[in-house]
């Protein structure tokens, strides 16, 4: 039998879910909280148990977003700054971004919206500490790119293939072959770090 807490639980992410979805379908400023009501055929009332606010539903998924994210970050602070350890940051940040795939549609589709709200500015911090991990500091500039140039790759191609027929596993592991040549070729070719 489920306790309390897990109910609550299950209630806030059924929320999360909803809105997401009509987040995407709809637009973030189109959408509005008796909408979300409707869709999960609960009350105004009961949704505001949960959530005051849109923006309240945004930033709780958001949090929950950042837990994978804040982990991926402090994993790669406490490894050495090799260039396994950025193909291994690719291959994590490709993992949760599969995961949180309609978080990241909404971020795609709603740019405006997430510049407005507070969720903007937290999300860009993440993205500015995983930048640090993935590029080399003393790397030639073009190295550089190279590097940021990864991490966009498997941000951007998630979404530029998604209506492009295939299997996903496929375009995933397509996306990453990508970007993983493209941290390789920003390490000089695949040299594990450079002198001095």
């Amino acid at each position: 039998m489920a306790t309390p807490h897990t109910r609550r639980g299950d209630t806030r992410r059924r929320i999360q879910d909803a809105a997401l979805s009509l987040f995407v379908q709809q637009g973030y400023e189109k959408t509005s909280l008796r909408e979300i009501a409707e869709q999960l055929d609960v009350t105004k009332a009961a949704l505001y148990y949960h959530f005051r606010t849109k923006e309240d539903i945004l930033v709780s998924v958001f949090q929950d977003l950042a837990r994978p994210l804040d982990d991926l970050i402090a994993w790669g602070r406490e490894q050495p700054p090799t260039l396994e350890t950025r193909r291994e940051l690719l291959r994590r940040y490709s993992a949760a971004l599969d995961e949180a795939s309609p978080v990241f549609r909404f971020v795609q589709e709603n740019q405006a919206a997430v510049r407005d709200l507070s969720v903007g500015e937290t999300f860009k911090k993440r993205m500015f500490a995983l930048f640090e991990l993935i590029r080399e500091e003393d790397a030639p500039l073009s190295g550089q790119v190279r590097a940021i140039s990864a991490l966009f790759t498997i941000h951007a191609g998630t979404f530029a293939l998604r209506d492009i027929e295939g299997d996903p596993e496929e375009k995933r592991a397509a996306i990453l072959e990508v970007a993983l040549d493209l941290i390789t070729a920003a390490d000089g070719g695949g040299t594990a770090g450079r002198p001095g």
